[in-house]
C-alpha cells in the first residue's frame, strides 16, 4: 500500500474527501493526488498525519495503525510502572480511577 492509499484510506475512515484534507492540511485542494506518482515531503505528511489523527508511521507504512490492548486481569501480562511490577492493588486502584469511582 502506498502512502496516497494509506491517506485515501485514513480519510474514508473519517468521513473526510482527500480535498477536505488537503485544504485543512493547508495545501492546494488537489495536492493529495500528486503522492500517486511522487513522495510527499515529510512536512506534508507530518501535516496529513495532524488532520488525520494518525502517526506519520502509519502513513508512511512503518506501522498497521492498530493498538495493542491487554485486560488488568489478564494473568498472561505483567504490567509495569518505571520497570517494576504493579501489585494487585495499584491494579485495584487504576481500575477504579478509570471507572470514576476514588
Amino acid at each position: 500500500m502506498t502512502i496516497f492509499d494509506r491517506v485515501k484510506e485514513a480519510a474514508n475512515k473519517k468521513g473526510l474527501s482527500l480535498q477536505v484534507v488537503a485544504t485543512k492540511a493547508g495545501f492546494g485542494i488537489n495536492s493529495i493526488y500528486g503522492w500517486k506518482k511522487k513522495d510527499p515531503s515529510i512536512s506534508r505528511v507530518e501535516k496529513v498525519a495532524k488532520v488525520l489523527n494518525v502517526s506519520t508511521d502509519y502513513l508512511l507504512g512503518n506501522d498497521d495503525g492498530k493498538k495493542v490492548t491487554a485486560d488488568l486481569d489478564d494473568d498472561d501480562v505483567i504490567f509495569t510502572y518505571q520497570g517494576k511490577p504493579l501489585s494487585e492493588e495499584d491494579k485495584a486502584l487504576i481500575k477504579r480511577l478509570m471507572n470514576g469511582k476514588d
